[in-house]
């Protein structure tokens, strides 16, 4: 008897109880943040960092152009690439055959800051409790664990932090 009233008073424990809600866009910043963490690290820097309004204060503030910053991460001046940063949308192997998902809303955003910022773009994505993923149009000298419509290569962030710098510097 008292197995099925504890019983009872779980399950109606779990019936009120919900799960608290993820603000999406603390979510969105703390990977930014860690993201510039990792690559300072990586490359022995400061200069990573979070740019103000996550990349949307580039585009929606009439700048001069020495001011100007696009993607998510303010890089080192000599950093090949603009940085698009996503976390926790729900990506699914299927995403990949349509062309209105969020997968390929994210590369058309990074490609559109790329193009405004004169570089090659960097799409770093991860969902929740997998590995960090990079999309690039670049081929790196590792092998991509998947590439997409023959363009896009997708890769380990890991494994793409293990490169030599000159995969993502001038001159060094």
């Amino acid at each position: 008897m008292v197995k099925k009233n504890a019983k009872k008073l779980l399950d109606l424990e779990n019936e009120f109880y919900k799960k608290p809600r993820i603000n999406s866009r603390t979510k969105g910043n703390t990977f930014e943040r860690a993201v510039a963490k990792r690559l300072n690290t990586r490359f022995n820097t400061e200069e990573f960092c979070r740019t103000p309004g996550s990349g949307a204060f580039g585009t929606t503030h009439k700048l001069p152009l020495y001011l100007k910053v696009h993607g998510d991460l303010i890089t080192p001046e000599n950093f090949k690439f603009i940085i698009e940063a996503k976390r926790g949308y729900s990506l699914q192997l299927e995403d990949l055959w349509k062309p209105k998902s969020n997968f390929y809303k994210f590369i058309k955003q990074a490609k559109r800051d790329g193009k405004a910022g004169g570089r090659d773009w960097l799409l770093i994505y991860k969902k929740d409790r997998q590995k960090e993923i990079v999309v690039s149009e670049i081929e790196f000298p590792i092998q991509p664990i998947i590439q997409v419509k023959g363009i896009y290569n997708v890769y380990l962030f890991e494994e793409l932090l293990e490169l030599h710098s000159s995969n993502f510097f001038h001159n060094t």
